[in-house]
């Protein structure tokens, strides 16, 4: 990376958390006023059991919530937002690739490495909200199979191609794959009970991910930067299954954080 770019950011980097913080305390605001149930995710969780906070190069937010709550969060939001945010969905931002919710700042710019500048959506800063589903009571070893064979099929197909006797190999080959594996899912939800482990939608579980659901619920207040949010009811386990030993902090090389680019004020 330019160094003055490397620069930069560090420099930057605890505003930008600081204003993120300023958005995960204004849906945590409104999930209180309208008995929504969330719970941090991902990192902002790590962060919160192993830093008391951020992880200190982490830059962004992740909570999860039941995705039969997204519908009447998304009526709270729009009614509550705090002037300046804005609830990115793809009804309110339809060239929007993101298959998540998002509560985006409205006068910062966050630059990720996958982002299409050809397209209008909002760029701010945000908060990521993702969509929690019962899964069926497969094994851990069978849903992995199944949801990681499945992503990568989608994500191969749904990459820009080039014309080519290649690119028709492969449209055939992963579609081929996307159908098998979508089908499996979707038998095993039709005829296995669904009453043990809860995980990411489909579109979203590249890594085979599940919790039971007694990690997750009841969801219990958690700390996080000083303040009180909900967490889910076993982290411990929670974690260990997004991370294994998630206490271990990782070579320092790999100690970075999502974006590419980011300003915290614009205006």
């Amino acid at each position: 990376m330019n160094q003055n770019l490397n620069k930069y950011m560090q420099e930057h980097l605890a505003a930008i958390q600081q204003k993120e913080l300023s958005i995960l305390c204004a849906i945590h605001d409104i999930c209180e006023r309208n008995k929504i149930d969330y719970w941090l995710d991902g990192g902002t969780c790590l962060g919160a059991v192993r830093h008391g906070g951020f992880i200190p190069w982490d830059d962004d937010i992740d909570i999860a919530m039941r995705k039969e709550d997204l519908p009447r969060f998304a009526e709270a939001a729009k009614r509550e937002l705090p002037e300046g945010l804005f609830l990115q969905t793809k009804e309110t931002d339809p060239t929007d690739p993101h298959p998540m919710l998002k509560v985006r700042d409205m006068n910062s710019l966050l630059v990720e490495y996958g982002d299409d500048f050809k397209q209008p959506y909002e760029k701010g800063l945000y908060v990521d909200i993702f969509p929690m589903i019962p899964y069926p009571n497969l094994s851990r070893a069978a849903c992995k199979k199944i949801t990681k064979n499945y992503c990568t099929a989608n994500a191969i197909l749904k990459k820009q191609h080039k014309y080519s006797w290649r690119a028709v190999g492969e449209l055939f080959w992963f579609g081929a794959k996307r159908m098998l594996f979508s089908s499996l899912w979707n038998i095993s939800n039709i005829t296995m009970r669904k009453d043990i482990y809860y995980g990411n939608t489909l579109d979203e579980n590249g890594y085979g991910i599940m919790h039971r659901m007694d990690s997750i619920f009841p969801t219990k207040p958690i700390t996080f930067e000083g303040k009180t949010f909900r967490g889910p009811a076993n982290p411990d386990a929670y974690l260990t299954d997004l991370y294994k030993d998630y206490m271990q902090l990782p070579p320092e090389d790999k100690r970075k954080g999502h974006a590419a680019f980011y300003i915290e004020k614009l205006t």
